[in-house]
């Protein structure tokens, strides 16, 4: 190990970091000056990874989970060679920088999640290691070994005190996942003072309860480190939590308090903390050229693991042609099987969470990748796998029904994870309405364009007798308010089949389903080409006329409503719209969307829920037939006659 060369590249990392903050007034310096040596010994010496191809499929995962130590991270991806710049690192922070205030996956070379959110990042690398095991399971045989690589994350104790992080953590340590190795940056300060006030919990003792190997030592001890990691590397059924004494902001007048978590050092601080450093105190971006040096010698070593890998590859690929295919098809998003998606006639009443439970295994047969499960709901979501494959165990690596346990934020981030790494397309499982403890995963899923699936039913007030803390009511409004992720609610099970076609051919964004509990009729659809009008997000279930009096514009069960409602008017030509994905049909040109609409029609609105993003189609809030209050314990009939919210109440409205 070259000492003197991570010495150089822990000084450069250090000084980058605080000049950049400083330079941008905006930033946190204590992690980057508090864990340098980590960052050099990791990238240096440690790492499975070539610079110079950030996409290389076998490649280790470094996960910063601390997320607002951003330079820490964009410092080492400079100096060890990924296509992040001197420049790009003096516009930190700045608009369009690469080098933005958290890492964002798809925009810096070399960032492999998007983080900031404290506890998402660990939770995240949970997903990757199992990603990891899953395609070692599937496709490692006797010969050859092409999956074989570790998923490292840097935490602290921000991370560790939050929830996801828990719930991750707990899975990771009953799933064995002994390739997953947490650096936990112990320097016990948080913004508000040392974590004393709040966190005095025994972590190390809290890891081995989850089943994990717990090992410590010296953030500034590299060949310590080093020692740690390989035996980390020893344990293969624990995941493992090495806890590193640390000093927040090292090297600066103040390290050591909470004056250099969130703020840059100051000018003064920056001089003196260069000084300390043995860096010139008016010179600014400075680097070791020995840091430069060292990783300039570690290009061919970098390069001959990638090349060695291709080699095993191709050799892997000519002995296992069908395995190669159902590769690249797992990592361009194609399909690799087939399978007839499930019929359903008209007039049988069908709940779409069950046509739902179909088109998974219809979609399990035709994508070979697809892997999924339940947050201890599988029976009731009707999301079991019973494609080839199995359950996910430590025994059993290459199943593909994954039992995630009641972990709903930690199962939807390691969701985020699998989708993160590749090779497998993940979808989850739960009720609608928890989909609140899902929703800072959904919205990062979203932010890193990644394709996760939420397969969510008990969509409405229809739950009945679980009562308004299972009736979801404003759910879908703040779900369709999240940027990018596309929201369908199917009215039937024809077209849910065809809301889980539109989901497998996304590519760059999150899809959810908001499907029924209770069954719902398939209905006759009079637009004859409705498969591809759907793709636009609406299409005219029954024209009423050309020019018609009312466009009654409904989602999911309440479509089946509306036509019920509909057949009782006389006197007026009805409309009935089935809108599957409203952002999607809003995004239409308006000659589209008054096709389907009608031009001059009375708009009513008819959804069980709030009618917030639903005031624009109608002139009068008369007509946003819709729930704007918690729900009510009962039979779901019953429920619905208490709010007057039945086929006869909206055909009283239609004719008012």
């Amino acid at each position: 190990m070259n000492l003197n060369g991570i010495a150089a590249v822990a000084k450069s990392v250090r000084s980058l970091s605080i000049d950049a903050i400083q330079k941008a007034n905006s930033g946190h310096p204590g992690l980057p000056l508090g864990c340098a040596e980590l960052a050099a010994v990791l990238y240096g010496e440690i790492l499975k990874h070539n610079p110079a191809d950030s996409k290389w499929a076998d490649r280790d995962r470094f996960v910063l989970s601390a997320g607002h130590g951003s330079m820490f991270l964009y410092s080492i991806l400079h100096l060890s060679g990924y296509k992040v710049s001197l420049d790009d690192i003096k516009n930190f922070r700045q608009v369009g920088s690469k080098c933005p205030g958290h890492p964002e996956f798809g925009w810096t070379d070399g960032v492999e999640n998007t983080s900031g959110p404290l506890g998402q990042g660990i939770a995240i690398a949970v997903g990757m290691a199992m990603a990891e095991s899953i395609l070692a399971g599937k496709y490692n045989t006797k010969n050859h070994k092409i999956v074989d690589h570790y998923t490292y994350v840097l935490t602290g104790e921000g991370c560790l005190e939050e929830g996801v992080s828990s719930e991750a953590s707990s899975f990771a340590g009953h799933n064995k996942l002994g390739k997953l190795i947490v650096f936990y940056d112990q320097n016990k300060i948080s913004i508000d003072g040392s974590t004393d006030i709040t966190f005095t919990e025994d972590i190390g003792k809290r890891y081995e309860a989850y089943g994990w190997q717990v090992l410590k030592g010296d953030m500034y001890d590299v060949e310590g480190i080093a020692k740690l990691v390989e035996q980390a590397k020893a344990e293969t059924e624990k995941p493992t939590l090495i806890m590193l004494k640390s000093v927040i902001g090292k090297f600066a007048p103040k390290q050591g308090t909470p004056s250099v978590h969130g703020e840059p050092l100051g000018v003064d601080d920056v001089a003196a903390t260069k000084k300390n450093l043995g860096l010139n105190p008016d010179e600014f971006f400075q680097v070791d050229p020995e840091a430069y040096k060292y990783f300039e010698g570690k290009k061919a070593d970098f390069a001959k693991k990638e090349e060695d890998w291709k080699k095993e590859f191709d050799a892997w690929a000519k002995e296992n042609p069908e395995l190669a295919k159902q590769w690249k098809a797992s990592f361009e998003g194609a399909e690799d099987g087939t399978a007839d998606d499930p019929k359903y006639e008209v007039g049988k009443s069908v709940a779409t969470r069950t046509a739902s439970g179909d088109m998974i295994n219809a979609m399990g047969l035709r994508y070979s990748y697809l892997v999924g499960g339940s947050a201890d709901l599988k029976g009731s979501n009707k999301s079991g796998m019973k494609c080839d494959g199995g359950t996910y165990t430590p025994e059993n690596r290459a199943g593909r029904s994954i039992e995630y346990g009641i972990r709903e934020f930690g199962m939807a981030s390691e969701a985020l994870g699998m989708a993160a790494h590749g090779g497998i397309r993940p979808f989850v499982a739960t009720y609608l309405v928890f989909s609140d403890y899902m929703r800072p995963s959904i919205r990062v899923a979203s932010l890193m364009k990644m394709p996760v699936i939420y397969d969510l039913t008990h969509d409405s007030i229809y739950v009945g007798e679980d009562g308004p803390t299972h009736q979801p009511i404003e759910h879908l409004a703040s779900l369709r308010a999240i940027p990018g992720l596309q929201v369908l609610r199917p009215g039937d099970a024809e077209e849910t089949v065809a809301a889980w076609h539109m989901a497998m051919q996304s590519k760059d964004h999150p899809v959810l389903f908001a499907l029924t509990r209770q069954n719902v009729p398939v209905y006759a659809k009079e637009d004859a080409n409705w498969r591809k009008t759907i793709q636009n997000g609406a299409y005219v279930v029954k024209t009423g006329s050309e020019n018609p009096d009312v466009t009654l514009v409904a989602t999911g069960s309440e479509v089946a409503m509306a036509l019920e409602a509909a057949a009782k008017v006389s006197g007026k030509s009805v409309r009935v719209v089935s809108v599957l994905d409203k952002n999607l049909f809003e995004s239409q040109s308006e000659d589209f969307q008054k096709s389907i609409l009608g031009e001059k029609s009375r708009k009513i609105v008819v959804e069980a829920g709030v009618r917030n993003g639903w005031e624009f189609y109608v002139s009068s809030k008369k007509d946003l037939f819709t729930l704007d209050h918690f729900g009510e314990s009962g039979p779901a009939k019953k429920v619905a006659e208490h709010f007057g919210f039945t086929a006869d109440k909206l055909a009283e409205l239609i004719n008012s």
